[in-house]
């Protein structure tokens, strides 16, 4: 091995280390050209722990309330409430980041639903779901604290770890 071949692998070694993958993923989702190009308010969602790659993504920002805190979207859009939801097709490999504008700066409510059948209608035995919180989800609703995040002017990034049912215990990572 030649000393350019050494030099070139280990710089290859080194700018692979230096970014984590889910980094160099593009942001999926009709808002992903704003987490691209940093144009906030927005959120980034890392998304780990993927059961598999079927179905579609899908990101849904509440307000950070527990009147609110995943009230029906036609309820909260008739009161004038925010509700935002973007939805991505899975990708077949690679890193899995979505994007979602948030109306302006200030705390949220976020979820994160893998809808595997793809029919838009949350599957208990079969979706998954996340919250930026990452806490273990169990048996019972979902609390606000699980959900809420501080969005800032520019792009906020959080790691979302996807849960799904695992028995007698309700929703976990997988691998717990």
């Amino acid at each position: 091995m030649t000393a350019k071949m050494i030099f070139t692998a280990a710089a290859l070694v080194a700018s692979s280390a230096a970014v984590p993958a889910a980094a160099q993923a593009a942001a999926l989702g009709p808002d992903g050209q704003a987490c691209a190009q940093g144009d906030g308010p927005a959120i980034r969602v890392n998304v780990f722990g993927l059961k598999d790659r079927s179905g579609r993504l899908k990101l849904e920002l509440y307000p950070a309330n527990e009147d609110d805190f995943l009230k029906d979207d036609t309820k909260l859009k008739a009161e004038g409430k925010t509700f935002r939801r973007i939805w991505a097709d899975m990708p077949a490999s690679g890193a899995v980041s979505l994007c979602i504008k948030a109306p302006a700066p200030g705390k949220y409510a976020l979820l994160f639903t893998h809808d595997r059948d793809g029919k838009n209608k949350f599957n208990f035995w079969k979706d998954g779901a996340g919250f930026p919180s990452n806490t273990k989800l169990g048996r019972s609703r979902p609390d606000l604290g699980q959900a809420v995040i501080a969005v800032g002017r520019g792009v906020t990034t959080t790691n979302i770890t996807a849960q799904y049912l695992r028995g007698l215990g309700g929703f976990s990572p997988l691998g717990s």
